[in-house]
């Protein structure tokens, strides 16, 4: 029966999707641990840590996408999620390293030590357990992402207001990680972990490792996303989106379809730190910078928000291009993002998921004797192009 309902609540260019990333966490590693340096089809570790930095990446951007695609709120504060995620899975690395720090505290991090720090404070108590770190990671964001919005959505601060004061948690939590007296380590944040789970955090089959659990985070997302759009929530969502104030008259509490979609993509965006951290070994304040959850919005914007796979395909094709021009015209980066936004706004409003499908329905308009009538998908009237997708269908 749990089977039947959950392919129910998923089409079948969702469970494509998913079959992808899964076959990625094997692929990829596999193609990392068995194939020898210098042959054909060998991913060197380097580039398998930075491919699981572009999936957590992509993460964020779906738990972004949750919100604002579908009910229509604009978070310009979702990489305080992402951190905080971050931050518990960094003192959980701090911990595992023990007699080995320069101090050789067995206790307190090396930083602390510094300080003059005699004992470890509260917080910090009880994240030498995995278990234990993985918890915050998920409750942290989440009870964060609750309390704010029950007093926002109950409130009803909505639109430009809304991401006002978003942008402002994040930068709140910016200013107060950056003291050296919170116990976070100020500007330079958490680094030169050592193991997580009692291997070097370094080691190749480590780095692969990692990579795949990203993938298949990504995938259990989509899987989790896609349950959620196309059930009856989802579609309450996005009316919520179009039209709240009627939504509202009919009946719906519209600022509990809010919070429910809120908690559920900070816990996402959350994961999607922890998962970030010991791939590219730092958290820091930096991590809260507004300008990064601009950037957020920037990948879903170029992917195509209300689709899927349009944030995931934007965070990863942004991510490279960064990667890119930070290496040839580094100064230039921000100016480059700027226009980029600008350009797609203007004349890519639906992305690039958007561009296909306007690209997929001109060729099957220009040959319709041609095209395959077989498929289920286009016999109801579907683009392959996208799943989830919550942009408004002219009537028929």
């Amino acid at each position: 029966m749990l089977t039947q309902a959950l392919f129910r609540a998923l089409d079948r260019k969702a469970i494509w999707v998913i079959g992808i990333f899964l076959a990625v966490a094997i692929l990829v590693p596999m193609a990392n641990l068995l194939i020898p340096p210098g042959q054909f089809g060998h991913v060197p570790t380097y580039l398998v840590s930075l491919l699981g930095k572009y999936l957590s990446y992509a993460i964020l951007a779906l738990a972004l996408d949750l919100v604002w695609g579908y009910c229509g709120i604009l978070s310009l504060g979702h990489g305080a999620f992402f951190a905080l995620g971050g931050y518990a899975m960094g003192m959980y690395l701090m911990r595992q390293i023990g007699t080995r720090g320069v101090y050789g505290n067995p206790v307190l991090p090396d930083f602390m030590v510094f300080l003059n720090w005699k004992e470890l404070p509260w917080y910090w108590q009880g994240f030498d357990n995995f278990w234990f770190a993985m918890a915050m990671v998920v409750l942290v964001p989440g009870i964060l992402a609750f309390v704010f919005g029950f007093f926002a959505f109950r409130s009803r601060v909505t639109g430009v207001y809304l991401s006002i004061i978003t942008q402002a948690m994040t930068f709140a939590l910016l200013l107060a990680f950056f003291r050296n007296d919170m116990g976070f380590g100020g500007n330079n944040g958490l680094t030169d972990f050592k193991d997580i789970l009692g291997t070097p955090v370094q080691a190749q089959a480590i780095r692969a490792t990692l990579f795949a659990a990203t993938a298949i985070a990504l995938a259990l997302s989509v899987l989790v996303c896609s349950m959620i759009v196309n059930s009856k929530l989802g579609k309450v969502m996005v009316a919520v989106r179009d039209a709240e104030s009627r939504t509202r008259f009919l009946g719906y509490r519209v600022e509990y379809v809010k919070l429910f979609a809120f908690t559920v993509s900070a816990i996402m965006a959350g994961i999607a730190g922890a998962l970030y951290v010991p791939q590219v070994g730092i958290i820091n304040p930096g991590e809260f910078e507004p300008g990064n959850s601009i950037e957020v919005v920037i990948w879903a914007a170029v992917g195509g928000r209300g689709t899927l796979i349009g944030p995931i395909i934007g965070a990863i094709v942004v991510n490279l291009g960064k990667s890119w021009f930070t290496t040839v015209f580094p100064e230039f980066w921000l100016f480059a993002l700027g226009a980029l936004f600008v350009l797609v706004t203007l004349f890519l409003p639906k992305g690039i998921v958007g561009l296909w499908k306007q690209i997929f329905g001109r060729a099957r308009a220009a040959h319709p004797d041609t095209t395959p009538k077989a498929s289920a998908d286009i016999e109801r009237g579907e683009d392959p192009a996208t799943f989830g997708d919550a942009q408004p269908r002219p009537a028929e």
